[in-house]
């Protein structure tokens, strides 16, 4: 049996979503297709992107379709992990972020923890001043990641020890799956084009793979094994204690009740 998912978008804005999210994995994986010789600048497609999946959360809630507990929880859930963020900034790989979103992700459902991710990266940083070119590509990251984490098995059995098991598994992948991503938008103009580990515009998929996955795991694993250890293991010390309070809100807010108003209320409505 699963939770159902707090947040429903209308079918027509699930599709502009899953082709926004294909047009920006089309972002990260450009250096793999690129026959050209000068190399482009990717940036402006994910802020078009993010701007257009904004815009479709706005009309949402304008047309009544994200009820007011639906934005409410999911803008507290947004301060909280913006809050969290800075506790790690210039510590290698220490992001406490990461364990509250994925937890969240699993309790609220997909569609809430991709606008999880997408929100609460965003607010981070503003106000951690931490707006640039590499912002689009965490937005989507981090969306992709609630994502995931809310599409996760779901089965009446597997609670307790073995949940936390499968989430400190997810936070493991999470956490490499971020690194990597972080690093297709940084590779193409870090080493310029003299290295072995460089980008080459126009050489092959299997060379631009093979020097990128030897530029990551020389260069990112001092961050990514860091940020996996830390994930998991926030999982494992207090995954049981937020999972069960995220239930409990979940359970008294009653997402998916209809308000029923009362008779008495019915009739001062229609006067």
């Amino acid at each position: 049996m699963r939770t159902p998912d707090v947040i429903k978008f209308s079918q027509r804005n699930v599709l502009v979503l899953s082709i926004i999210s294909t047009f920006s994995a089309l972002g990260f994986l450009w250096p793999f297709f690129y026959t050209g010789d000068n190399v482009p600048r990717t940036q402006i497609f994910f802020w078009v992107a993010t701007l257009i999946t904004f815009i479709l959360v706005v009309l949402e809630i304008s047309q009544s379709k994200l009820d007011s507990k639906s934005v409410a929880i999911l803008g507290v859930l947004s301060a909280l992990i913006a809050a969290l963020r800075p506790l790690g900034a210039g510590a290698i790989g220490i992001e406490p972020m990461w364990f509250l979103l994925i937890l969240s992700a699993r309790v609220f459902g997909p569609s809430f923890g991709f606008l999880l991710g997408l929100t609460s990266v965003f607010v981070s940083a503003l106000l951690t001043g931490g707006l640039g070119p590499w912002l689009g590509y965490q937005i989507f990251a981090a969306a992709w990641i609630g994502l995931l984490a809310g599409a996760l098995p779901w089965r009446t059995k597997l609670r307790g020890g073995k949940e936390i098991a499968m989430l400190m598994v997810f936070g493991v992948f999470a956490s490499e799956l971020f690194g990597i991503l972080m690093d297709l938008q940084f590779w193409p103009w870090a080493l310029g084009s003299q290295t072995q580990l460089s980008f080459q515009p126009g050489a092959s998929i299997g060379e631009n793979l093979s020097n990128f996955f030897a530029f990551h795991f020389l260069t990112a694993m001092a961050w990514d094994l860091p940020r996996a250890a830390f994930t998991s293991v926030l999982i494992l010390i207090a995954g049981r204690s937020v999972l069960s309070a995220l239930r409990r809100t979940y359970s008294r807010a009653a997402f998916l009740t209809p308000i029923q108003f009362s008779e008495h209320v019915k009739a001062q409505k229609e006067v």
